[in-house]
């Protein structure tokens, strides 16, 4: 075990082999995973080999990693990109992973050229060319409607063509304009949802800007589907293309 572990916060070149045991812990206890079916399955549990071949792990804090760890955040990461390959997630390797949420130093210049600094409290953020940084606590939340490791990928995805927009690198006919039509259109409409006081069962936090809707989005595409293409279809439709892949119809025939 602790080799396996050794190999992987060092990387290596070829797949990882999973254990059995927690390979199928994961993917029973999580339903967005468990209702995959047997061919995705395979191919999921492939794909989080050669991730966790690529990419190094560290842990912060007075965390622990151990195997179970390492292939929970790989297998959720790698479920957006079942379809897309690996080569979606290149120019970048490091994922850092703490035991609860940490602290980022922040600063912004107002209108009146002052600068403010502060610090930010966050259970996950994903750096432009650098680490993706989770925090355990709330990675273990995953299958409530809430999940920061697909949150935090989805930024990844985002950032693959620049600096986050809710814009991923588009393909199979997707335009640039096609996308920000039907983006912006159901983002407009939830932000005036939470301005007017709405209990959304999406999380409000997508209103902060079109990059965490786009985040917050595919979480829920992933997790609550069925939300997702009840409250706005144009926009799952347009995830489905993106993705390659229908959670909803999935996890009904399921």
């Amino acid at each position: 075990m602790i080799g396996r572990i050794m190999q992987w916060l060092s990387g290596k070149s070829d797949p990882v082999a999973i254990d059995d045991a927690v390979w199928n812990h994961i993917t029973n206890s999580l339903h967005f995973l468990a209702c995959l079916s047997n061919d995705e399955k395979i191919r999921l549990r492939q794909l989080t080999g050669q991730f966790l071949a690529e990419k190094k792990y560290s842990a912060a804090g007075d965390l622990e990693l151990n195997e179970a760890m390492c292939v929970a955040i790989a297998a959720q990461g790698c479920l957006p990109i079942l379809e897309l390959g690996l080569a979606a997630y290149r120019g970048w390797v490091g994922i850092v992973i703490y035991p609860d949420e940490f602290v980022v130093s922040r600063q912004f210049e107002d209108e009146n050229g002052v600068v403010h600094e502060f610090d930010d409290v966050i259970s996950g953020e994903a750096w432009p060319g650098g680490p993706l940084i989770i925090s355990w606590r709330d990675a273990r939340m995953a299958g409530e409607g809430y999940n920061v490791v697909i949150h935090e990928f989805a930024h990844k995805l985002d950032m693959q063509n620049g600096d986050p927009d809710g814009v991923p690198r588009l393909h199979s006919g997707i335009g640039r304009e096609e996308w920000e039509n039907i983006l912006l259109a159901a983002y407009d409409d939830f932000c005036w949802r939470v301005d007017r006081g709405e209990q959304t069962s999406i999380d409000p936090y997508a209103s902060e800007h079109p990059s965490e809707f786009f985040a917050v989005l595919t979480e829920s595409f992933f997790e609550t589907p069925l939300v997702v293409r009840e409250q706005y279809p144009d926009f799952y439709r347009l995830l489905t293309r993106f993705y390659r892949q229908d959670p909803a119809r999935r996890c009904r025939a399921r």
